[in-house]
């Protein structure tokens, strides 16, 4: 079989089919390097406030590197854009978080335009005990969050199924980060407030880092070992290929031989039967 596979053609066709692996490999190699989402940035990072004109920027996608983050920014609330998300618990209840625009005092413009951020300051178990957000100059302090997918619902005044940035922009019709802030600190006028909820019926949004653990997407992990079997087939179509070829090499041997010994046969005198000619036949008596 070693002399059949060495034939110029299954020489070709080996290089063809270990090309055609490689490929599948390179594929497979990509496939897991895929299934793996990048880390969350480590506790000791994210639990350090950095101004969040330092941290994002406004008009861009947040990347996972960049969520979690602690941020401090000052600025002014615009209580006009102020919003309610539906569906949100609170040690169990459910209510609504309450969302005001906030304009970012040292954030880059955006085709001229000062740029607001959402920020959640607080959680009420019913609309009417929202309250309005404090005028006045302010510093907020807290978590820096990715914007959340819009939903289609039936619309409500004043009330979203979901934090979108994206479907803020357009109620607000004001350029705005990609992303959101939960308040963990609020000052106001120089007075700390705190979470900004003392005095009324609002709960404070208490949103934890992420857990470190790396994420595995299983149906990449798929992929990557349907490549290596895909590489793996390529070889054993070549090797069939050969043995396939090997035995009809083997098939027309045996059937020139077995021709020439039928040849070889008439040329001594011979019958087609085996018998010499004029030989006396066995006969079988009564």
């Amino acid at each position: 079989m070693l002399k059949t596979a060495l034939k110029p053609r299954w020489i070709a066709a080996l290089v063809l089919a270990l090309a055609v692996a490689t490929v599948f490999v390179l594929l497979s190699q990509w496939q897991f390097s895929a299934s793996k989402s990048d880390a969350p940035p480590p506790t000791s990072q994210t639990e350090t406030v950095r101004p969040l004109t330092e941290s994002f920027k406004p008009g861009v996608p947040m990347l996972a590197t960049e969520a979690d983050q602690m941020v401090t920014f000052d600025g002014r609330f615009d209580p006009s854009h102020q919003v309610l998300v539906r569906d949100r618990l609170n040690e169990g209840d459910k209510g609504y978080w309450v969302v005001t625009g906030f304009t970012v005092a040292d954030a880059p413009k955006l085709d001229g335009e000062a740029v607001m951020i959402p920020v959640v300051r607080g959680w009420v178990a019913d609309p009417a005990e929202a309250t309005a957000a404090p005028e006045g100059d302010a510093t907020v302090v807290g978590r820096l969050l990715p914007s959340e997918a819009p939903e289609a619902e039936h619309p409500v005044p004043g009330q979203v199924p979901t934090l979108s940035v994206a479907q803020l922009i357009n109620l607000w019709d004001m350029p705005s980060y990609s992303a959101f802030v939960t308040a963990t600190d609020l000052t106001v006028g120089g007075k700390d407030l705190g979470d900004g909820t003392a005095g009324t019926q609002m709960r404070g949004v208490i949103v934890g880092a992420q857990p470190q653990e790396t994420p595995v997407n299983w149906m990449n992990v798929f992929y990557a070992v349907e490549w290596v079997v895909f590489a793996g087939f390529a070889i054993f179509l070549w090797w069939r290929l050969v043995a396939d070829d090997y035995r009809r090499t083997l098939e027309e041997q045996e059937f020139a031989a077995a021709e020439a010994r039928y040849q070889a046969g008439l040329d001594d005198g011979g019958t087609q039967d085996g018998a010499p000619h004029g030989a006396p036949r066995n006969e079988v008596s009564p």
